[in-house]
């Protein structure tokens, strides 16, 4: 029996890992499972996959969940599982949102053959930590994004100096075409005409965040200069990337928006009898009508980020993923309004204190998250003080 982890087994992509294993139960042993404060969900996760092992890091939630299962093993940090898991697990599913999710993903790398990471966090902030990790302890790793999965798959067959450019596709989001987004609420910023996803990500993809830190994300991943990467609006979702190679081939990877195709892949893949999912037949009508578009930069502003990023990693990456998911929490608790976002970001980025960090290197890990809890509390604090001025 193949043995999983799954890390943040009560969101989205947790939920998804778990049908897909489901299906075909009598081939998985789940060997830890982890969330932390939904202890209702994850209480039906224990019994459905008789799980024996459990994280639960919000700690009222812990002690709660605890005296509910008395005879499995729960614990309040992931820190203590080191010496509970015996065994190694054949594949572990990182999907714990936020830099919340780095020291788990980093943690758990030395107990797991193959790591699939599905937080841009992590990656975007602790990189370089993951991949001694993954060297250190020869665990291989795929990306789930659907994005990233598309290009991996692709690119694996090729050295990166056959590659000259390539292209993201972003849907555009809830209000590509609306031209008013200045009373725009939370409810309706997360409502994704393609997607069904989390509340953080979902507004990410209405900014077009999300499409900015899939480039850093994949400058990372796959070592290729900046430069080489570009993003095309791409409305209905079916295209998640382009590749274009120098002996003069575009290779083009579509699916449906359905993010069960690039974790079912990376769960079965190298398998002699691989199981994949049922996906739908070619969809022509997308195929005919693609609807490629060049990203408006005044819709998007944010875009003009990705000109203020350098090709070294630095702690600059933590800065803006902290400094956003700051502003993202802020409008969701209705503190600022949506146009706040973008316009914040672009501010606050520029000032001294935070540039001066693209010239310091991520060197190890409690040093990410102090400087993330540093920043995110300084946003919280110059953007809140403006908006009552």
């Amino acid at each position: 029996m193949k043995k999983i982890i799954i890390l943040g087994s009560t969101g989205s992509i947790g939920k998804q890992t778990l049908e897909i294993i489901k299906k075909d139960k009598n081939k998985f042993k789940i060997l830890l499972l982890s969330t932390d404060k939904n202890i209702n969900l994850i209480s039906k996760q224990i019994k459905t996959f008789k799980v024996k092992h459990i994280v639960v890091t919000n700690k009222k939630k812990y002690e709660i969940l605890k005296k509910r299962f008395r005879k499995i093993k729960i614990f309040s940090d992931f820190n203590k599982i080191d010496k509970e898991l015996k065994v190694k697990a054949d594949y572990t599913m990182s999907a714990i949102s936020g830099i919340e999710g780095l020291r788990p993903t980093i943690n758990i790398i030395k107990k797991t053959k193959r790591i699939a990471i599905a937080n841009k966090e992590s990656i975007i902030c602790g990189w370089e930590l993951i991949q001694k990790e993954l060297r250190r302890y020869k665990t291989e790793f795929i990306p789930v994004d659907s994005e990233h999965f598309s290009i991996w798959s692709v690119i694996k067959n090729y050295h990166k100096s056959d590659i000259e450019k390539i292209i993201l596709t972003a849907s555009g989001g809830p209000f590509l075409n609306k031209k008013n987004t200045k009373n725009i609420n939370p409810i309706d910023a997360i409502n994704h005409p393609n997607w069904k996803m989390g509340k953080k990500i979902s507004v990410d993809s209405a900014t077009l965040m999300n499409k900015v830190f899939e480039v850093i994300e994949a400058k990372k991943i796959f070592d290729i200069e900046l430069k080489k990467f570009d993003i095309l609006i791409h409305p209905k979702s079916y295209v998640h990337a382009i590749i274009k190679l120098k002996n003069g081939l575009i290779k083009i990877i579509a699916h449906d928006t359905n993010m069960k195709i690039p974790i079912s892949n990376s769960i079965y893949i190298g398998e002699p009898n691989q199981k994949f999912i049922k996906s739908n037949d070619i969809n022509i009508i997308n195929l005919n009508s693609l609807n490629f578009q060049k990203v408006d930069s005044k819709k998007f502003p944010v875009i003009k980020i990705l000109k203020k990023i350098t090709e070294k990693n630095s702690l600059f990456d933590t800065i803006l993923i902290s400094i956003n998911d700051e502003l993202v929490s802020l409008f969701l608790k209705n503190k600022i309004n949506f146009l706040d976002i973008s316009s914040k970001i672009q501010l606050l980025i520029n000032l001294p204190f935070f540039s001066k960090f693209k010239r310091q290197k991520p060197n190890y890990l409690a040093q990410i998250e102090k400087l993330n809890e540093f920043v995110r509390l300084k946003t919280r604090t110059l953007s809140v003080r403006s908006k009552k001025k």
